[in-house]
């Protein structure tokens, strides 16, 4: 791959310069990419002074500074494998591993694929593979940090709607009209999936209820909120992974109180390693409670 471009550092004294709407006649526009997060911007004749998701506390800036590549340099060195997860259910993993490292994951469904957040990478070979298993009816993304391409998979497989939760519009970095904000708790998806609103990671941060995934037992597809633990028995629930930032027991509780009317035994989260294969749904409800304790201090070692 290329190296990486960074962006400018601004003079101190400098206002930062407004955002063009559109190109200036002769610019040479390129839809950059975020080498930290992935997430593609708007066309634009040269990277974007600075990535908010990124300059955001949850996310992070590398010690190089703000660093942007393109769809073709990552093409270039890097390429999709297709995994089966479980019948019905394909993961869509980058490698060698490019920036958060997550996983996107296809839901199969006689009533249309749903694409479960995304990854940066979209080739030729990749759209064929998805093309072959029935292409894509939708995508919807779990939170800002998995944007991606998603504007790039919607127009390769004819504008399939990209659902993400209102409270997270000001989070899109490339708008595009096959993007679709709803509000509210739940909303219906193809063959019977249902995307519910659990907040707290991010404003509107989202999840997919599965109901045939696991055998018919119910499997929920998560992102990063909750996320799995390295004790695979217990999930965690944070502002910021990266920066360590917990998230407050009202916040936690809400995200209990979104999933308790759903029946769900396995819960898939970005990666691989982040898998509940059972009893996911105990596990969410008894991790919670270990969460609210340690916030109460529980775990205090330290008298005055």
């Amino acid at each position: 791959m290329s190296p990486h471009r960074r962006s400018p550092a601004a003079p101190a004294t400098a206002p930062a310069s407004p955002a063009r709407s559109e190109l200036e006649p002769g610019d040479l526009a390129t839809a950059w990419l975020c080498a930290t997060c992935g997430v593609q911007f708007t066309p634009s004749a040269g990277p974007p002074p600075a990535c908010p998701i990124c300059d955001d506390e949850r996310q992070y800036v590398g010690p190089r500074g703000q660093e942007w590549t393109t769809l073709d340099e990552l093409r270039s060195g890097h390429r999709n494998e297709l995994t089966a997860e479980e019948p019905g259910l394909v993961s869509i993993r980058t490698t060698p591993t490019f920036a958060i490292g997550q996983r996107a994951l296809l839901v199969e469904t006689p009533d249309g694929n749903v694409l479960w957040d995304c990854v940066s990478l979209i080739d030729e070979a990749t759209i064929a593979a998805v093309r072959e298993r029935g292409g894509l009816a939708a995508i919807a993304i779990s939170h800002p940090h998995f944007y991606a391409s998603m504007v790039e998979w919607s127009r390769a497989f004819g504008g399939a709607p990209i659902w993400i939760h209102e409270a997270d519009r000001r989070w899109i970095v490339r708008p595009d009209a096959a993007v679709r904000t709803w509000s509210g708790a739940s909303t219906r998806l193809p063959g019977g999936l249902t995307l519910v609103h659990v907040g707290g990671h991010f404003e509107g941060s989202q999840v997919l209820h599965w109901p045939q995934g696991a055998g018919g037992r119910g499997a929920l597809l998560a992102g990063d909120y909750p996320s799995v633990c390295a004790d695979r028995r217990w999930v965690t629930f944070m502002r910021s992974y990266p920066n360590a930032i917990p998230l407050s027991e009202r916040e936690v509780e809400h995200l209990v109180t979104a999933l308790r009317p759903l029946a769900f035994d396995r819960l898939y989260g970005w990666s691989r390693d982040k898998l509940l294969a059972a009893e996911a749904k105990r596990s969410v409800e008894r991790s919670a409670l270990r969460h609210a304790r340690a916030l109460r201090g529980e775990h205090d070692v330290v008298t005055w």
